[in-house]
């Protein structure tokens, strides 16, 4: 979907890679992988075992490194590298990362995806303390409480370190020694390792970025995990027992590449089943064809047409050239970049009484202008079902819908939806559909999902979002927590 008017935006993406002769450039192309994941800016941290260098900039990877020399000046065996959406601090150069840091006794490099929940309070006693910040990230969290430690080794210091902060998280650092990726005690963020055919390792937010630079997948690294890779080798180590799987749900609803598998589960197989069980729970008996909203939609449109025995046709065709509109003032000009960035196919939709599957109503604005497109474009009817439960709660770990007030399902009902949005009927996934068709078998709640946009189960907790988030809550949300505790009891 598209930024500017969907409100649902990617988090972060992280790619190392150890012991390679072009790392930079193989990490360029990792991150070129990953781009849905971030499009505000992008950098890579490279060095040897002498030093570590970097350079980061506003824009999308090929914005950043258009200028050829920027990249071939990061030389040296290892690198890390980031493409970010702002979803802590806000949009400069200050932000941009990775962050490379140059002490007197050793230089690291560190990048982040995700949000941490407590950076608020831990920020706060770090100032007391004396720290001075450089950015209004919370990535920069996590390198003042390593230097803090009274641990004697980097390793320690790290450790302790990932037990003081909370939320939804994986780290990246790289040092002269050594490149670490550390994972959340839920693993609501993923990090995969790979192994090129000469050796080097690779670290991933997606396994689709290991593909992309001819790596084979390895390992995931699991909740509450860190993995070391050196000259020594690789090894993974635990740094907290504490922990509890509780993996995004919104990465296989949005989030992740259909070609990435996250805990063993391919992300178009789970979109595909969750459109199929989509078919079983809300049917459309008067439809002619099924279309998806391009393209995260596009797995479970298929699936809800060949469940419902209906055609899959193409009836909204996505600019593959129009890489990022921006929030425009007027309606008129809104719409206006709705179309530049999709069109319905009239010769598909004329006269058809057309199911439109997505993946998710964030604000419903981008409904109602596909909706409205649709029926310009001759359609006779648009049933609109939504692949997963109606996003109800924000979310603190990582993702972009961070108050009530952006979610329509949390201020409107159903049939108030519907007409907003100007669809002949709607309908959405059920929780329960949502947590089988994705099909994670782990022993622990909802199969091993986070489902709190859906739900309001923050498996990490609120820390700092705790008291805004209880004053916000609307009668809509209140009444569902309330459902969900009395189905507890």
């Amino acid at each position: 979907m598209f930024a500017e008017t969907k409100s649902l935006n990617e988090e972060c993406g992280v790619f190392g890679i150890w012991n390679h002769p072009d790392a930079s450039r193989v990490t360029y192309f990792g991150l070129h992988s990953l781009q849905h994941r971030g499009q505000e800016g992008a950098g890579i941290v490279s060095g040897d075992h002498l030093a570590l260098r970097g350079y980061r900039g506003l824009g999308l990877i090929a914005e950043v490194f258009k200028d050829s020399q920027n990249l071939t000046n990061l030389t040296g065996s290892r690198a890390i590298g980031h493409v970010r959406y702002a979803t802590s601090g806000n949009n400069s150069i200050q932000n941009i990362q990775p962050f490379l840091f140059h002490f007197y006794d050793m230089s690291v490099g560190v990048c982040h995806n995700g949000n941490i929940i407590n950076a608020k309070q831990l920020r706060k006693e770090l100032e007391e303390d004396g720290a001075i910040f450089h950015s209004s990230s919370d990535t920069e969290v996590l390198m003042h409480l390593i230097r803090r430690s009274s641990k004697t080794t980097f390793e320690e210091q790290l450790k302790e370190s990932l037990c003081k902060i909370k939320g939804g998280f994986t780290y990246l650092l790289l040092t002269k020694d050594c490149l670490y990726g550390a994972v959340d005690p839920n693993s609501l963020r993923p990090i995969a390792i790979g192994q090129m055919k000469n050796g080097s390792y690779v670290l991933a937010s997606e396994t689709c970025a290991i593909d992309t630079v001819g790596a084979k997948f390895v390992r995931n690294v699991n909740a509450g995990e860190y993995v070391v890779i050196s000259e020594q080798g690789i090894r993974v180590e635990s740094y907290t027992k504490d922990t509890m799987i509780s993996i995004a749900a919104m990465e296989y609803v949005y989030f992740a590449r259909p070609d990435s598998d996250i805990a063993g589960v391919n992300v178009h197989t789970a979109r595909k089943r969750s459109g199929k069980h989509l078919a079983l729970e809300c049917p459309c008996p008067q439809a002619d064809i099924v279309i998806g909203v391009p393209n995260s939609s596009l797995s479970g449109a298929s699936g809800y047409a060949e469940q419902s025995g209906l055609p899959y046709e193409m009836g909204l065709v996505k600019n593959q050239y129009i890489a990022r509109t921006f929030i425009q003032p007027t309606q008129e000009l809104r719409e206006q970049g709705v179309r530049m960035k999709l069109s319905a196919v009239k010769g598909v939709v004329e006269g058809k009484n057309v199911v439109m599957v997505d993946d998710s109503i964030v604000r419903g604005t981008t409904s109602l202008r596909i909706v409205k497109l649709l029926k310009e474009a001759g359609a006779n009817q648009v049933h609109v079902r939504i692949a997963s439960p109606p996003l109800l709660f924000p979310s603190f770990y990582g993702i972009d819908i961070s108050t009530t007030s952006e979610l329509i399902a949390a201020n409107k009902s159903l049939e108030e939806i519907c007409q907003y949005i100007g669809a002949d009927s709607l309908g959405f996934l059920s929780e329960a559909g949502l947590i089988d068709a994705i099909g994670l078998s782990f022993d622990a709640p909802y199969k091993g999902l986070c489902m709190e946009c859906f739900n309001g189960d923050y498996s990490a907790g609120l820390y700092d979002y705790e008291k805004d988030f209880f004053a916000n809550l609307t009668p809509i949300q209140l009444a569902h927590l309330e459902k969900r505790r009395k189905a507890l009891v």
